[in-house]
């Protein structure tokens, strides 16, 4: 039996051979001929791909929006108990307050306990998990320690650990490996009480993705609520084989190698204001690797030059005031008004290497109190990168795939992901 779709220029065959689905993609050539490509019925390629059906066991987590961060959901231990810390993209540790925790912030839920945990065990200051993390320093009992700075001026200190984490997967079974991971005894920053720590999601050899790589893959996807929603409304993080964004709406920009493997580099050429087009340089040349995206930082953060000719493009296509008498607000663009700014803000087109990402007022200006929104950009001072940050990530699933070098893209419903 022969089953055969065609679309011109370009047509998929299809075929039944001894109960296996064959793809051929034909392009027309020029001559009036056409060339073939075999493809596997399992390919990311195919239209037929189904990644249920070949992975039905993708490790997924909860992830939900709680202010301007993004909580994600694993359990630690035996038993089992759920922490909630900030997915980061930006970073690498996976760490959580632990008791003793005289030093710490205050939290909800309780601290995780080591003491009652039957898989709980320390890393010494030999082993190899130890050096995973470049301040890990030792303890007079051996114990691997460690001190881990971020950006904001938070700061985790406490002991390297090797524990059990268990999430569950598409069909719905638990999946459990074993993780090294901080016991953080001494915490401050700018957390919340529903925050636990932080989930390191970077390139880095100690994040949750290197870890889990060796096993799922060095690939895993995301997609995040947008500002405001329901906590009680999740998305989901994905793991492995099986979390690849594929479908109608992908667009995909190379991922850039650089010495520090933690950030994903990717190149940010200009960003469109409605149909105006605001280059991130005069001359149009930009370094590769100049953005990186990084779901712990709320706003995307620009260079100076780049960020003063975007905010007077958008200010110059909104018929509006912006605010310049509220302290709360300090310099960023905003606007006072009882409707909602999102009807009357332009569309932003982030012009990505090989990819146009579409930002609705949605993505681009957020209401920091009553009354106001505000920009979701602001200026990184005079460097030449930048952060492209969680505000701007709401609402895409966003596929990091350290195998093929790509970031993906697709414009989707996270709350029904």
């Amino acid at each position: 039996m022969v089953g055969i779709v065609m679309f011109h220029p370009r047509f998929i065959v299809a075929f039944i051979l001894s109960n296996y689905l064959v793809c051929l993609l034909a392009t027309a050539a020029r001559n009036g001929g056409f060339t073939f490509e075999l493809i596997r019925q399992d390919s990311l390629n195919t239209p037929f791909y189904n990644a249920n059906k070949y992975y039905p066991n993708v490790p997924q987590s909860q992830i939900s929006a709680y202010k301007s961060h993004h909580l994600m959901k694993v359990s630690i231990g035996t038993p089992p108990v759920d922490i909630y810390g900030i997915a980061d993209t930006g970073s690498d540790l996976v760490w959580t307050q632990c008791v003793p925790c005289d030093g710490c912030y205050n939290q909800t839920n309780p601290m995780f306990d080591p003491q009652k945990s039957s898989t709980y065990s320390d890393i010494s200051c030999q082993s190899e998990q130890c050096h995973l993390i470049d301040t890990g320093t030792c303890s007079p009992q051996n114990l691997c320690g460690y001190t881990y700075g971020y950006g904001s001026g938070s700061i985790t200190q406490g002991v390297m650990a090797k524990e059990k984490v268990t999430v569950t997967s598409t069909s719905g079974k638990t999946v459990s490996f074993d993780l090294a991971f901080g016991c953080g005894h001494n915490n401050t920053g700018t957390f919340n009480e529903q925050e636990m720590g932080i989930i390191g999601l970077g390139g880095g050899s100690v994040s949750l993705v290197s870890q889990l790589g060796s096993t799922l893959g060095s690939k895993f996807s995301q997609c995040l609520l947008p500002f405001g929603t329901d906590p009680n409304i999740a998305g989901k993080v994905s793991f492995g084989n099986g979390s690849e964004v594929v479908g109608n709406g992908v667009v995909s920009t190379p991922l850039v190698a650089k010495e520090d493997k933690t950030p994903y580099f990717v190149t940010l050429e200009g960003i469109s204001v409605g149909q105006t087009y605001v280059p991130f340089n005069f001359s149009g040349k930009v370094s590769k690797g100049n953005m990186f995206l990084d779901s712990g930082t709320p706003p995307t953060l620009l260079p100076q030059n780049f960020y003063d000719r975007l905010v007077a493009e958008v200010q110059k296509q909104i018929s509006m005031d912006p605010i310049k008498d509220d302290p709360d607000l300090e310099t960023q663009l905003c606007y006072r008004t009882e409707i909602n700014l999102h009807d009357k803000a332009p569309i932003l087109t982030v012009h990505f290497e090989g990819a146009d990402v579409l930002l609705t007022p949605m993505h681009t200006f957020i209401p920091p109190k009553d009354g106001a929104y505000c920009f979701g950009m602001q200026s990184f001072g005079n460097i030449d990168i930048g952060i492209y940050g969680n505000f701007a990530q709401a609402n895409y699933l966003i596929g990091f795939d350290r195998e093929t070098m790509r970031v993906s893209f697709k414009l989707t419903d996270c709350s029904k992901q």
